[in-house]
């Protein structure tokens, strides 16, 4: 029998066999290629993926108010609502863990930034800063200054490992631009980058689509496939080798985010906690966020679509909404946490169904773009291993401090990157201000330099009784160059 008769012998028992309709038609090239497509996938596998998605379309639909309980305050901290002297506490422990090199950094750089008018992967995607940082860089150099504030702290010169996972069209160019970066000054041996996995498209009867005739559609499986690609990419190996004790993981689009957050990780640590998320007060009770909470006595992520309008509205005694705790993809991972999910339950991860429009080559051979949603591609989300923790913290962080999202095109308005980019002014004003620094009305852009200060600290010598009178503020560190007016 030959190889393509195998190949048909097994595409037919699983029904695909149409996927090599065009075969006559194929160069070498393209019967190689389309022959390794086939090979990368686990045919019972995908199929039992299909039926689980598309069950789960029925209970999805299903509303889960009675079943819905809200976060334990035993196992919730506010860093609103909690003492100074609290949480210097636990900025040391998480500052002693990174000068001990037990810290490391999940960013899930996937995305590229095409709904931002980009062909580039997301973190490359400039939102117009004075300093015209990229997401990544403003990322790297808040490493970089982490480090430096962990050294301080302990006198042990320390590092944080960055797991960066790109997915099949931003692996090259991230690294690329990583290289032309110079790292951001960062050791690049504590730098690895990794690849998610993908998923094939469906049609609704369960059939795989052809991309082209010697390619199948595939798609990144969503940023729950992270679990899976820790494992089979080596990075769960890595981190026990390195002996990475607390890995934050968080996705590339938050501007405002603090990575590797020493009072999270020492919360977090202090807590013994397994598993944890970072969450933000809901705006409003109908606001299009996930919510944080107990399902069946299991922690979970409900989507604002399957609580009815009078659960959403439900208040405490305070006045605060009853399920408050909005998710913003910021998350706590131990690294044995990590390693039992490997191992034991990433094959039972939810499935999701997004039902798009997905070209494809027709029944006639014809390459088409749908006008209309045409099939589905399988997800997996990252809070979906909240069920799988035996001992899950959440910690709420001030909106305005921790959370920019940066979706959309600046036409949208919200979630864009002029919002991104006035969160960062505002949030960067009330630092100086804190510090006793003062700006005249004159003032409309103001900026720090990751370099010069993580989150606000340490800028008294430099801002404490000047007035800023400048159009454009921005504040570097002494090592950086002085381009702009305004810069100190």
């Amino acid at each position: 029998m030959t190889k393509i008769e195998n190949i048909k012998e097994k595409l037919v028992r699983y029904g695909q066999e149409h996927l090599i309709k065009y075969w006559d038609e194929l160069t070498d090239q393209e019967r190689v290629s389309l022959v390794d497509d086939i090979n990368e996938i686990n045919l019972e596998e995908v199929q039992s993926f299909f039926k689980r998605a598309t069950s789960s379309l029925e209970e999805s639909a299903k509303k889960l108010d009675d079943r819905m309980e809200a976060i334990p305050e035993s196992t919730f901290m506010s860093t609103t609502r909690t003492d100074e002297e609290k949480l210097k506490v636990y900025e040391n422990e998480g500052l002693t863990h990174i000068a001990n090199n037990r810290v490391g950094v999940l960013l899930m750089a996937g995305g590229q930034g095409t709904r931002l008018g980009s062909t580039n992967p997301k973190g490359m995607f400039d939102i117009k800063l004075p300093s015209r940082k990229s997401l990544f860089r403003v990322q790297g150099e808040r490493i970089r200054k982490l480090q430096e504030l962990a050294k301080n702290h302990t006198g042990l010169d320390g590092h944080i490992v960055w797991y960066i996972m790109t997915s099949e069209h931003t692996m090259e160019p991230t690294k690329k631009y990583f290289r032309e970066s110079n790292y951001f000054g960062l050791n690049k041996e504590n730098i690895v980058f990794f690849e998610q996995g993908s998923l094939p498209c469906f049609d609704f009867d369960g059939k795989i689509l052809l991309d082209e005739k010697h390619r199948i559609a595939k798609a990144p499986d969503g940023n729950g496939g992270l679990y899976r690609a820790l494992r089979d990419r080596g990075i769960l190996a890595d981190m026990n080798r390195r002996k990475v004790q607390y890995l934050h993981a968080h996705s590339v689009d938050n501007i405002l985010i603090k990575v590797a957050d020493p009072i999270f990780i020492g919360y977090c640590a202090k807590q013994n906690a397994d598993c944890a998320a970072k969450v933000v007060e809901k705006s409003h009770p109908n606001e299009a966020v996930g919510v944080v909470c107990m399902v069946d006595g299991r922690y979970q992520v409900v989507e604002y679509s399957e609580i009815t309008q009078k659960t959403a509205e439900m208040k405490n005694a305070d006045g605060r909404l009853k399920f408050n705790a909005g998710n913003i993809c910021n998350h706590f991972f131990h690294a044995d946490f990590l390693n039992k999910i490997g191992s034991i339950y990433e094959k039972e991860l939810k499935l999701h169904v997004a039902q798009k429009k997905i070209p494809h080559i027709d029944s006639t051979g014809k390459r088409v773009i749908p006008e209309k949603v045409n099939g589905i591609k399988i997800e997996k989300f990252v809070f979906d291993v909240f069920e799988f923790a035996e001992n899950f913290v959440s910690v709420e962080v001030a909106r305005d401090v921790e959370f920019s999202a940066l979706k959309n095109a600046d036409s949208a308005g919200k979630d864009c990157a002029s919002t991104s980019r006035n969160d960062i002014f505002k949030l960067h004003r009330r630092y100086i201000e804190k510090a006793g620094g003062k700006f005249t009305d004159k003032v409309q852009e103001v900026e720090i330099s990751p370099l010069l200060s993580y989150a606000g600290e340490n800028l008294e010598p430099l801002v404490k009784g000047k007035i800023f009178d400048t159009t454009t503020v921005h504040l570097t560190c002494p090592s950086e160059l002085s381009i702009k007016n305004g810069h100190l």
